[in-house]
């Protein structure tokens, strides 16, 4: 499997490609593209690697980690994932950016629901959900265990954790799903966050003050 990191729109977003590089299959998740040079780099990318986007899956729906959902779904057709519980947060898109004094386009709500229960595939690489709310009341991660990676949205960053001060946040939830659902995993288990650079879970179980 291969990952490929783009840092889109003002909020810094970390928005992810990942594709088996055996059938190309991939997935975008959360994808930040905000301007239309974001959509282009984004589109490029897949094209020239001519990658079939499986997924689009949104770890939760902030307005940083949704601007490209419309663009995405309209360009690649792929079968969209999200949250079952942040629904209201993709449907209060244009509100969410008159609260930043910025334009939103209005996202389209998910084929279906991401759920612990049901992993998915691409080719033979599975992802697997781990329900981590708190940052919001719907947020995944996303783990793939054999390439020891999980993807943490804003739940768990490098010596960080996400924000409880916006729309149904909860610090004592967020400190319950990373305890119980991300420090369990091998110490060597890379993160990479919505927004700043990677780590590990060894790394944060050292090193983060927020979970000490």
């Amino acid at each position: 499997m291969k990952i490929k990191i783009f840092v889109f729109s003002p909020f810094q977003e970390n928005t992810f490609v990942i594709w088996d590089e055996v059938t190309n299959e991939s997935c975008i998740i959360d994808p930040g593209c905000y301007s239309t040079s974001e959509e282009e780099e984004l589109k490029n990318f897949i094209t020239s690697n001519k990658l079939t986007v499986k997924y689009l899956i949104n770890t939760h729906c902030h307005i940083d980690h949704i601007f490209g959902n419309s663009f995405v779904k309209n360009e690649f057709n792929p079968k969209f994932l999200a949250p079952k519980e942040d629904v209201p947060l993709l449907e209060m898109a244009i509100e969410q950016g008159k609260q930043f004094g910025i334009k939103v386009k209005p996202s389209p709500l998910p084929d279906d629901f991401i759920e612990e229960s049901q992993p998915i595939r691409l080719g033979d690489v599975e992802l697997k959900f781990l329900f981590t709310p708190g940052h919001t009341p719907g947020e995944y991660c996303i783990y793939i265990p054999s390439e020891s990676i999980c993807i943490t949205g804003d739940v768990l960053f490098k010596e960080s954790i996400g924000r409880t001060d916006l729309w149904r946040g909860n610090f004592e939830t967020l400190i319950n799903s990373i305890k119980t659902k991300l420090l369990i995993l091998p110490d060597e288990t890379a993160i990479y966050p919505g927004h700043g650079g990677s780590s590990t879970i060894g790394y944060e179980k050292e090193h983060n003050s927020f979970l000490q």
